[in-house]
């Protein structure tokens, strides 16, 4: 994993961590395989409704995980390991597992009733934007109302963070939060 994409002090405190952990090392799926295309949104709507929902859902470590990754990985990890290693936010890395910040946002995709066999899965450039603030959301809260449809920017957020999670799971590779 060292060197990639840029990323190779992560990486290596990563691994020291893992290692402490008396995990194995992490090291992506080998050859040019790139996944394809790459998992963007554009995180413009307010967050304090999705803030409010993650602080009646979730415990406070929870919503810490959840709101605070920089770094998430393919792969289980029991809690957050946060690095010494600035990110472009943060003058440190907090690196979560993919399938924590599943199961996180699956339960607030309950909890709003979030309609995900109409919400976009196929993880094209700015699909989750588009469809929630171009008005694909709007018609489809005629027909499948819901919490959900009562704080489009909490809704949007909760299916940004389960599709990055999904998609990070898909692919088996790590994202960042950029």
């Amino acid at each position: 994993m060292a060197g990639e994409d840029g990323h190779g002090d992560v990486a290596s405190a990563l691994n020291t961590q893992l290692e402490r952990r008396g995990l194995p090392p992490y090291e992506p799926p080998g050859g040019d395989r790139e996944p394809p295309g790459w998992f963007e949104e554009k995180m413009s709507p307010s967050m304090d409704g999705f803030d409010a929902l993650c602080r009646a859902r979730l415990t406070p470590k929870e919503r810490d995980d959840l709101l605070g990754w920089s770094l998430l990985v393919p792969f289980a990890l029991e809690e957050g390991i946060t690095l010494p290693v600035g990110s472009g936010y943060t003058d440190e890395t907090l690196v979560v597992g993919a399938p924590y910040v599943l199961a996180l946002a699956e339960r607030l995709a309950d909890a709003l009733g979030l309609p995900l066999d109409l919400v976009p899965s196929t993880f094209g450039n700015l699909e989750l934007t588009l469809w929630f603030l171009e008005g694909d959301a709007e018609r489809a809260a005629v027909t499948r109302p819901g919490p959900w449809a009562d704080d489009p920017a909490a809704a949007f957020y909760t299916a940004v963070y389960l599709r990055a999670a999904q998609y990070c799971l898909r692919h088996g590779r790590p994202m960042a939060y950029s």
